[in-house]
């Protein structure tokens, strides 16, 4: 186990931000012309919902991220702020523009297409961080989005071992996932998707298949993880430590907008664990999570709280 996980401390939160716009087709999408839909905005960046969902389930998170100086980075911390997040830390980038990510959804709700632009985050440097090593000393957990520069997140990853912290991380895409393949053994949770974990892993993990998910848990747990979580949508996820391992069926819901329905999971099994959850228990709330996210328009439950979650169960 790395670290010892304590819920005495904050949680600190280091990645991206950016201003999510989401568009969802009212019928089926036809290539190479215009389709009819709707559109909604909304703050993002996997690290930012993260420390949102924390806020939100009561815990103090602490947000090391970069934004541009501009109107919609503004605006995208002063959210953040309202929502409980600590951003002392935030960096405000003059002459960048803050991230973005644009998401093309079916009818269905289902991701067609998406693109991000979060070179804003290469602005979060190794010596920023060195500078908030305190922050690493006093922090109950460290989580990470693979959007850091990777001498970034070699940083992050020696501040947390030196402070004695357990790391989270989340691939944010296949394309950055190989980012963390040299720390796997690091960290003290990961969780993926179906094709991150085929980035991070040597076999195939195709979709809705229980066993592969699992396979894939083990695999990561071999080369060094604590806790691995392979997510499939709507056939749940697979799951495995060292020592156990089991698929959570995913919990029947009307898909508004998948969009950040991970990232809440991955936060509700952090504040879960870090709670003396049991882990497959932490597993179960964070399915929860997923499923309330998925029925709610924009990136996090404004209402989440525990109660809320076990709710969803039963």
């Amino acid at each position: 186990m790395k670290g010892i996980p304590s819920h005495n401390g904050p949680v600190l939160v280091i990645g991206s931000t950016g201003l999510d716009i989401i568009g969802k087709s009212t019928g089926p999408l036809i290539k190479g012309t215009s389709n009819p839909g709707t559109f909604r905005m909304a703050p993002g960046g996997v690290a930012r919902n993260v420390a949102e969902n924390l806020a939100r389930l009561g815990m103090e998170a602490i947000l090391i991220t970069a934004v541009g100086d501009d109107a919609e980075g503004r605006s995208l911390l002063e959210q953040a702020a309202d929502a409980g997040i600590n951003i002392e830390h935030a960096l405000t980038i003059p002459d960048q523009m803050t991230g973005a990510y644009l998401a093309v959804l079916d009818d269905r709700g289902n991701l067609y297409h998406g693109i991000d632009d979060m070179r804003v985050v290469n602005s979060i440097s190794s010596a920023h961080l060195r500078g908030c090593k305190q922050l690493f000393k006093q922090a109950s957990a460290i989580f990470i989005d693979a959007n850091l520069p990777k001498k970034t997140l070699q940083t992050a990853i020696i501040l947390a071992n030196r402070a004695g912290v357990p790391i989270a991380a989340d691939p944010t895409s296949a394309s950055l996932a190989p980012n963390l393949k040299p720390h796997l053994e690091s960290l003290w949770l990961i969780t993926t998707n179906e094709t991150e974990a085929e980035a991070l892993c040597p076999e195939s993990v195709p979709h809705a298949h229980p066993q592969k998910a699992i396979a894939a848990a083990k695999y990561l747990t071999s080369c060094g993880v604590d806790i691995a979580i392979v997510t499939m949508a709507e056939f749940g996820l697979g799951y495995a430590t060292a020592y156990q391992s089991g698929h959570v069926p995913a919990i029947y819901t009307e898909i508004t907008d998948p969009t950040g329905a991970g990232d809440a999971l991955t936060a509700c099994v952090i504040f879960a664990l870090l709670n003396d959850i049991p882990l497959d228990e932490a597993v179960r709330l964070g399915v929860s999570s997923a499923a309330l996210t998925l029925n709610t328009v924009g990136n996090v439950v404004p209402n989440l709280s525990l109660e809320l979650l076990y709710d969803q169960l039963h």
